[in-house]
């Protein structure tokens, strides 16, 4: 991608963008919306790369449990008859599969919550507008959040760029992270990185939380 024959890179850099995160003491994992309506080959929202995907993030929630460390998820839910979920069901009718009691709604396995994890019910894209996450994670003393799931041009992107609004340090996990288009989510993650959030590959991410660990 070029902007008048410059590379788009140089010239975000040039404009002073792409500053540096560094990855914090206290991390956790927010597994965003990786439901049934996804995931589910019948689900009204499914896109076939999304099956490897949640292969990608189970092994992720495996490595978080295995650490010790918290993990979050989040779900949209709308009450029966859809009435609290206002413009953005209007806007994109088939969220209508997240009325309450719909099979679409649920986490299946292999990512299914523990009991005591928490599970943040949303209506809207962001994890943290009209939730408790913001407070749930101050509980557990979290200081960067890793953020996977779907999907990035929408609901991934913006819990990334609440957690920075919050003051929590938001991490992408690009190989966790998926869309219905390579393209756009290419450009989201791009725009991410240079302004919200560090995109990085979950490898990277695990060094850092071992790196952690072995320093306490």
């Amino acid at each position: 991608m070029d902007i008048n024959g410059e590379s788009i890179y140089s010239d975000y850099k040039r404009a002073g963008f792409g500053g540096r995160l560094s990855f914090g003491e206290r991390p956790a994992l927010i597994v965003v919306d990786m439901a049934r309506a996804y995931l589910d080959p019948d689900g009204p929202l499914f896109h076939p790369s999304y099956l490897e995907l949640a292969e990608r993030v189970a092994r992720a929630i495996v490595f978080f449990r295995n650490m010790s460390l918290p993990v979050f998820f989040t779900k949209v839910l709308y009450q029966k008859g859809l009435a609290d979920g206002g413009l953005f069901v209007k806007k994109v009718p088939s969220l209508a599969a997240f009325e309450e009691g719909s099979y679409y709604c649920e986490i299946p396995e292999p990512l299914t919550p523990l009991e005591g994890e928490v599970v943040v019910t949303k209506r809207y894209a962001s994890g943290f507008f009209g939730t408790n996450l913001a407070t749930d994670l101050h509980i557990y003393k979290v200081d960067t959040v890793v953020v996977a799931g779907v999907s990035v041009s929408g609901c991934v992107r913006a819990t990334a760029l609440d957690a920075l609004q919050y003051g929590f340090i938001p991490y992408v996990a690009e190989d966790l992270a998926g869309d219905r288009s390579q393209d756009i989510m290419a450009a989201n993650l791009f725009d991410l990185s240079q302004k919200y959030a560090e995109v990085v590959p979950f490898s990277d991410i695990a060094s850092q939380v071992q790196l952690i660990l072995r320093n306490k």
